[in-house]
């Protein structure tokens, strides 16, 4: 019995033995640290040698840079992106710009030297680099105009930039421990820190602590290894750019004069008869032409005469109205905006006028960098010759975000929300050209990037009147007309109809049968509807008011208007 026993007791305890050193093995091998490196090449994403690593405050970017010779450049990109806008490229003429509040500074690419100030100034290395398709800037020169500090390191080659101050959490090592790539032994390891090393707190945790160390690795340690975690309030002796502004001790009463001829300069003392407490008349004078510049204009003397007797500044308004031009082209080509500012300036110098009125619309995402940077450079002239400068913006939308409103309220005097067109010419559906909530909205989201006492608020002097009919096969087909308030209200009397007030909208509105069976619908514009828009400018205590277009108001308006603007 023994001997047959024994075989099977050996063998469960072998099966013991086994298991033991299986389990044995496992804790061991889940308890042990990796002593896994991960290539510092790997990490910092780092594909071609030539090339450096980014980090910025605190995070390994997407874009790269070099150091050439002992000078650290980056991905123009970069700049823009993540240090400072105001750096331009144009591509075409191999130039590199950079807008102060008194100066457009040009530097050539692949030299020393640059303009400034009407000056020729250099520095001891090339500023920009181009290399095929990439341009670099120099991050010394960036930092002329930059609150940034910037360190260079070595195998692998990388540029740590900090451009964010203030309150930052430090800590020291308590003795020498390993960087992971994430918490957890079992992580890669980025690097060893070494005792009474200094680092960045990112990302306290129950077991490990996210940091950053002074040489740009971002990863994870073990809390036991901190010690003296303290707050410090980083700073850089940095003077911001300080934009002046033309800001009225009065609100803004303005009022755009479609003008589409010379001969129609000629009306205006008819045109203001009727007009009261209007402070600013904006004449629709010039249009860009051409990809060139060139600019048509029909400004006349003798209406900024009568302006000013009136009490009226003049600022001329530019539209890009005409089919000739491809925007992007234009505002991308540096002779082109210059050409264009230019002009404008020895118009307003010519013939008097007080201020230029913006009026660039539909702009598409490619031009935005060339319109933004039309704006810093024309700004810059209109200060220097005592000039207004105002833009005007659509309501915000997720689609017009690359208008860069911030910028405009940055370097314009005013910014002129353009509160209608909600329903326009193509909508396929009727409704209101500017709802009291669409108005509304406008304001408040221009709010979040433009201070108060920048900000006019555009309302319309008009509506439209609009027909749907309903096609054989059951699609709708809408259009719409376009008309001042006198006729709006003729149309009500000739088809008999009497308008409601409709909460909603903030409007009286109407509807009525064709003779052939369609539906008329109007959401009016009227004193009503008006004042309903200027408790807004009162309220959230706006530059004043602009309205599209004279001749479309009834003369009741304007005490309605002087309520709130005077």
């Amino acid at each position: 019995m023994k001997k047959k026993t024994a075989p099977i007791v050996a063998a469960v305890v072998l099966v013991i033995v086994v298991a033991v050193i299986y389990m044995v093995t496992g804790l061991v091998k889940k308890y042990t640290p990796s002593s896994e490196v991960m290539s510092a090449e790997e990490y910092f994403g780092l594909t071609n040698t030539e090339n450096a690593a980014l980090i910025v405050d605190s995070k390994v970017a997407e874009y790269q840079g070099r150091i050439s010779d002992g000078i650290a450049y980056i991905d123009y990109a970069a700049v823009k992106e993540l240090l400072n806008d105001r750096f331009f490229w144009d591509k075409e003429a191999n130039l590199m710009l950079y807008t102060t509040p008194e100066d457009i500074i040009e530097i050539p690419a692949e030299g020393k030297e640059y303009t400034a100030g009407g000056k020729k100034l250099t520095e001891n290395y090339d500023i920009v680099k181009v290399d095929g398709t990439m341009t670099y800037v120099a991050l010394d020169f960036v930092q002329k105009y930059t609150n940034i500090e910037y360190s260079m390191f070595h195998e692998p080659d990388r540029i740590v930039i900090q451009s964010r101050w203030g309150e930052t959490e430090l800590a020291s090592i308590r003795k020498r421990a390993k960087v992971r790539y994430q918490g957890g032994i079992k992580s890669p390891i980025l690097r060893e820190v070494e005792k009474n090393e200094v680092v960045t707190v990112l990302e306290p945790m129950e077991d490990w602590t996210g940091i950053m160390t002074s040489d740009g690795y971002i990863g994870y340690i073990r809390n036991d290894r901190l010690v003296d975690i303290h707050t410090e309030v980083l700073k850089r002796d940095f003077q911001e750019p300080v934009y002046t502004s033309v800001i009225r001790d009065h609100k803004i009463n303005l009022v755009w004069h479609q003008t589409t001829s010379m001969d129609a300069n000629y009306n205006i003392i008819y045109d203001i008869a009727s007009v009261k407490g209007v402070n600013v008349i904006s004449p629709t004078w010039f249009t860009v032409t051409d990809n060139e510049g060139s600019v048509d204009s029909l400004a006349l003397a003798d209406y900024v005469d009568t302006a000013h007797r009136n009490d009226m500044e003049v600022w001329g308004l530019i539209d890009n109205f005409s089919e000739n031009i491809d925007f992007t082209k234009l505002m991308n080509t540096t002779s082109s905006r210059t050409r264009i500012e230019n002009t404008l300036i020895a118009q307003s110098i010519e013939y008097n006028l007080d201020g230029i009125n913006v009026d660039f619309e539909n702009i598409p995402e490619s031009a935005a960098d060339g319109y933004i940077q039309f704006m810093r450079e024309l700004s810059v002239k209109c200060r220097k010759n005592g000039l207004v400068l105002s833009v005007d913006v659509p309501v915000p939308m997720p689609f017009t975000e690359h208008y860069n409103r911030k910028e405009l309220g940055t370097v314009c005097d005013y910014v002129i929300i353009m509160g209608y067109d909600e329903h326009y010419y193509g909508s396929e559906e009727a409704g209101s050209v500017a709802s009291l909530s669409f108005e509304n909205q406008g304001i408040v989201d221009t709010l979040t990037v433009v201070p108060a006492e920048k900000i006019i608020s555009g309302v319309p002097f008009y509506t439209r009147l609009w027909n749907t009919t309903i096609n054989a096969d059951g699609t709708k087909n809408v259009t719409s007309e376009a008309m001042g308030m006198a006729a709006a209200k003729q149309v009500l009397s000739n088809n008999d109809v009497e308008a409601v007030w409709d909460e909603s909208t903030g409007q009286n509105y109407a509807e009525f049968e064709g003779d052939d069976g369609s539906l008329y619908q109007i959401w009016l514009e009227d004193t009503k509807s008006l004042e309903e828009k200027l408790t807004l400018v009162k309220d959230y205590q706006l530059a004043g008011v602009a309205a599209w277009k004279l001749g479309f108001e009834t003369d009741s308006v304007w005490d309605v208007i002087l309520k709130y603007v005077s």
